[in-house]
């Protein structure tokens, strides 16, 4: 998931950063409402309100998952983590680093530099690196509901 594509997704929903998730709510369910697939008899229209409707889903979805409301009901739990349990595995793809955890949890982090990336790579502790360099620094999301599904 790249900036790019965040940026997009605000602009489907007409978001802000800082949209709260009762507006995210409220603008999803709207534009649902406007795009659902049912209410459109031509099957051609169908087809693309089907699309609309489902890059709306994703864009929701995706948008709570990095809202402020959603981080801080996460805080204490994603602190816990990223100071007390070391890296199992990461890597990156697409500007997105994914980081697991040796506690089974998942997280990708956005717009992570690839500089910082190979840093990380070499650094003599990944661990001790992401503390210092990562984890306070860019934008994440729990991963662990989305590679389990």
């Amino acid at each position: 998931m790249n900036p790019k594509k965040i940026a997009e997704y605000r602009k489907l929903l007409n978001v802000t950063k800082t949209a709260t998730l009762k507006e995210l709510k409220t603008i999803y369910r709207n534009s649902m409402k406007e795009d659902h697939p049912d209410t459109i008899a031509d099957p051609m229209e169908r087809l693309a309100a089907e699309e609309r409707s489902k890059n709306i889903i994703e864009a929701y979805h995706f948008l709570v998952s990095i809202a402020p409301e959603t981080q801080e009901k996460n805080k204490e739990v994603y602190q816990k983590i990223t100071s007390t349990v070391n890296i199992q595995d990461f890597y990156m793809d697409n500007g997105v680093l994914y980081i697991s955890f040796l506690d089974g949890s998942n997280y990708e982090y956005f717009s992570v530099p690839k500089v910082t990336y190979i840093k990380m790579v070499n650094a003599e502790s990944p661990s001790r690196f992401a503390r210092r360099h990562i984890y306070n620094e860019f934008l994440y999301r729990s991963a662990s509901k989305i590679v389990a599904e």
